[in-house]
């Protein structure tokens, strides 16, 4: 199949497998004249690199991956794309945390909810515990919650 049979397959622009082949992700044949063709590994070629992006990994890692004769370097790309994985995973989970603690707050200002500014508290906390700081386990959110006490530790309602 042409390039452009093999970009429309998957929805990409023709420059993007060019890219590809540039970087040795693909290694097309060529005919006679010297236009490219694509065989049936190519598609297989093409639907690993674009399932590896869609997991996050560059392609850089993604050149290594498919290149790397040894294992160990292929688990060590393997095992830092998995940490960098997980690290986003928690962020996005911290990030749906806050907006749905937001969501289930009846306050007319969620910022001046208990529970929200608890949330806010817990990760000032766990800044602080994360730079090494020692320091009181309750944090003074007077700011945030608007009061001169701090929030209770745990509230059980909005």
């Amino acid at each position: 199949m042409s390039i452009g049979a093999l970009a429309g397959h998957f929805g990409l622009a023709a420059h993007v497998l060019r890219h590809w082949e540039s970087m040795g992700l693909l290694t097309p044949a060529r005919d006679a004249a010297g236009r490219r063709r694509y065989g049936p590994a190519d598609l297989t070629r093409v639907a690993l690199i674009l399932s590896a992006k869609e997991a996050g990994l560059s392609l850089e890692s993604i050149a290594t991956l498919m290149t790397a004769a040894d294992p160990a370097k292929r688990r060590d790309v393997l095992c830092e794309e998995a940490a960098a994985l997980r690290s986003r995973i928690a962020a996005a989970q911290a990030s749906l945390d806050l907006i749905e603690g937001a969501l289930q707050c009846d306050h007319e200002d969620f910022t001046r909810c208990p529970n929200f500014a608890r949330m806010l508290a817990d990760r000032i906390g766990a800044g602080a515990r994360s730079r090494g700081d020692v320091g009181p386990a309750q944090t003074d959110i007077a700011v945030v919650s608007g009061s001169k006490r701090p929030a209770p530790p745990h509230p059980s309602t909005h």
